[in-house]
């Protein structure tokens, strides 16, 4: 297992990340899994022994069951504490009340300690804001998030689903008060669906902000089991709930493509998709989240599967992002800047 600097910190977490969503299946997530107490616990075991030291989670999966059962397996398990690097988020409807949701300083000090309580700790190593609220000016969510850090209720901020200026205005924000800043963006990335290479990964790099990729494998789309006209296997997310978007013409191409390349390999077609987001210098880790044994085993093992430069640029091409504005036009423009062999 490999272990990258988190944003701009001194902390490291493996490629690999251990998402939960699968865990407590309650609400409109027993379409995503209905792994109980017994099976998150022999799952999270599992990815511990593998490597993984970082654990991904969120107060609105099954109404905070899934923050319940993480913390009640990594406390039946025993690990030490400093051992893993547990993160999870606040936004989401937790609630019928009018302030059940949301990033703004009074949901946000509720949702803290509500997980605190439920993953059964101290403190929150990475603490995300799930989604970008448009009604909560920036400074109050950055605000409230400094003084959780102070307090030592979290050690490190980040954010989830928002847009590249909304990042910007934030780090602006943080920067000018002397605030913690986000370290860390979480955002949907995969093969069949590359939009945010165009404006978000080069905020990222001249940032310094980690990436924490979700849903890697498009909501289940990319695992080869997919196909034009197949609805893929009984059970499968994917057929109940068709999330994310993909451009699906463009992501049955790259499926033919991942799969004569895992062929080559002997390996499946998810574990080419996932070698390609590692292969990718600005993506930290990759978000798995899996429903039995036979799914995490094959998503860890991705780890290890090292794509030749040959390879990635065959997906690369067969995945490449349609021209877009000002893209194209910064290519242009940027053409005319490098400098001529004399």
């Amino acid at each position: 297992m490999k272990y990258n600097q988190l944003g701009n910190t001194g902390l490291f977490v493996s490629e690999i990340c251990l998402g939960t969503m699968t865990f407590g299946g309650q609400g409109m997530f027993k379409i995503v899994g209905e792994v109980d107490q017994k099976g998150a616990t022999e799952i999270v075991s599992r990815s511990l022994e593998a490597g993984v030291n970082f654990i991904d989670t969120a107060d609105a999966y099954s109404m905070g069951n899934s923050e319940k059962l993480t913390g009640q397996a990594l406390k039946d398990i025993g690990v030490k504490r400093s051992d893993v690097v547990i993160a999870t988020k606040c936004y989401g409807r937790v609630g019928k009340g009018p302030n059940d949701i949301g990033a703004s300083r009074g949901h946000i000090m509720d949702a803290v300690a509500r997980s605190l309580e439920r993953l059964q700790t101290d403190h929150i190593d990475l603490y995300q804001i799930h989604a970008t609220d448009s009604i909560t000016p920036v400074e109050e969510t950055m605000r409230a998030l400094e003084d959780l850090v102070s307090r030592g209720m979290v050690r490190y901020v980040g954010c989830s689903n928002w847009q590249a200026w909304k990042i910007m205005k934030a780090q602006g924000v943080s920067d000018q008060r002397g605030w913690a800043r986000f370290e860390t963006l979480q955002a949907y990335y995969s093969i069949a669906g590359r939009d945010l290479e165009r404006e978000i990964v080069p905020l990222l790099n001249d940032q310094k902000i980690g990436l924490m990729v979700w849903s890697p494998l498009a909501g289940g789309l990319l695992s080869g089991k997919f196909g034009p006209g197949s609805n893929g296997p009984e059970g499968a997310r994917r057929a109940a709930f068709d999330f994310p978007p993909v451009d699906k013409d463009r992501a049955w191409k790259c499926i033919d493509a991942m799969r004569e390349i895992g062929a080559t390999h002997g390996v499946s077609v998810a574990r080419v998709a996932l070698a390609w987001i590692l292969a990718k210098p600005f993506v930290t880790t990759v978000i798995i989240g899996a429903k039995t044994a036979e799914q995490l085993e094959d998503n860890l093992a991705a780890a290890a599967l090292k794509l030749s430069p040959e390879e990635v640029a065959k997906l690369d091409a067969v995945s490449a992002l349609p021209p877009e504005y000002p893209g194209w036009m910064l290519a242009r423009q940027g053409a005319e800047r490098v400098p001529q062999p004399k």
